[in-house]
């Protein structure tokens, strides 16, 4: 999950230059030619649609789980700040065009050829699309029923590879997001924070802050991490949250957003003798957003419905956009982790 490719794209040469990075990532995922194929083919269609649409944009593509928990998948983003998107559904439907001769079959395309196609755009403020390609096609119309997560990541300086890392783990009746921002930069803090993301996997069925407490131990090796970590228990319908280092947070309530923190620290390094553990309820109008310090401290939170009820991947990426402008670049790695309730009836 370390490696990060991003891509700015301002003119027609991007195009390809999009289409290269989905090609190196499905190699470093270990896809096969025609999952390949499909990679490229919305990487062309998303950069071309930044041109065509949106005067430019950024192409981002990350490394992710797929739902099937085993394997890698290819995760492409696009976000840009142009006129935004009227009405969506109509932009999917083949035929639907708003620049010159064209036969408006692009996005339609990508939801053909993605495991995972989203599209979010409000007039005005941009759009953002996110397609997930996957080893083997997902066709299986069974969803996971649960909380779900979503989360982009991005290198500082474009340098590809990105101390920070989030993963999801379910167990039982409990999912568990982690957000990880290994200390520095480069490739010494990406194998903290991806330890950190391995480690989960078999400590998912621990409470939060003895997670953390695990975690110390296995990061020990590294030069260590900030490290937060948030547990949905859909059994007893709560939340519990806690955090070593710089990783903040915000939860969704009823009131309206609360700002999670992180008790100071070092995991793998300098843990502190008690990690305060943060407990709410969890219903179907929350929602988590965790974040590394890259993103500014006075972020705004989403508040638009039709945004909170996407997909987690689709808010993460408004989130940073949102967050930043091509005037203010982020100054670190910069990671946001999003979940999200079951919103299945």
């Amino acid at each position: 999950m370390s490696r990060v490719w991003e891509v700015p794209v301002h003119d027609p040469t991007r195009v390809r230059d999009a289409r290269t990075a989905v090609h190196e990532a499905c190699a470093r995922a270990g896809l096969g030619p025609e999952r390949t194929a499909a990679g490229e083919l919305v990487a062309t269609e998303l950069a071309t649609n930044l041109l065509r649409h949106a005067g430019g944009g950024i192409l981002l593509v990350n490394l992710v789980t797929p739902p099937s928990g085993s394997g890698t998948s290819v995760r492409l983003f696009t976000l840009d700040h142009g006129p935004g998107i009227a009405d969506v559904t109509a932009a999917l439907r083949d035929g639907c065009t708003t620049a010159g001769p064209s036969l408006g079959a692009g996005l339609g395309s990508c939801l053909r050829n993605a495991d995972a196609f989203h599209l979010y755009g409000a007039p005005g403020r941009g759009t953002v699309a996110t397609a997930r390609i996957d080893p083997e096609p997902s066709r299986d119309a069974r969803a996971v029923r649960g909380p779900s997560a979503g989360g982009v990541v991005i290198a500082l300086d474009r340098a590809g590879t990105s101390g920070d890392a989030w993963g999801c783990v379910r167990h039982e009746e409990r999912v568990t997001l982690l957000l990880a921002d290994g200390l520095g930069h480069g490739p010494k803090a990406a194998h903290a924070s991806v330890a950190a993301v391995e480690e989960l996997r078999r400590a998912a069925h621990l409470p939060p802050e003895e997670i953390l407490r695990r975690l110390h131990t296995a990061l020990r090796p590294t030069r260590g991490a900030a490290v937060a970590v948030a547990q949905v228990d859909t059994a007893k319908g709560d939340i519990g949250f806690a955090g070593v280092g710089n990783i903040g947070g915000r939860l969704r309530t009823p009131d309206g957003w609360t700002s999670l923190v992180s008790h100071p620290g070092i995991v793998g390094a300098y843990f502190p003798a008690h990690v305060p553990l943060r407990r709410a309820p969890w219903h179907r109008d929350s929602l988590l957003v965790l974040h590394s310090d890259g993103l500014p401290s006075r972020w705004p939170p989403p508040e638009d419905p039709q945004l909170l009820a996407h997909d987690p991947s689709v808010l993460a990426a408004t989130v940073l956009r949102d967050a930043g402008s091509p005037a203010r670049p982020p100054r670190d790695d910069t990671s946001v982790a999003v979940l999200a309730p079951d919103r299945h009836p």
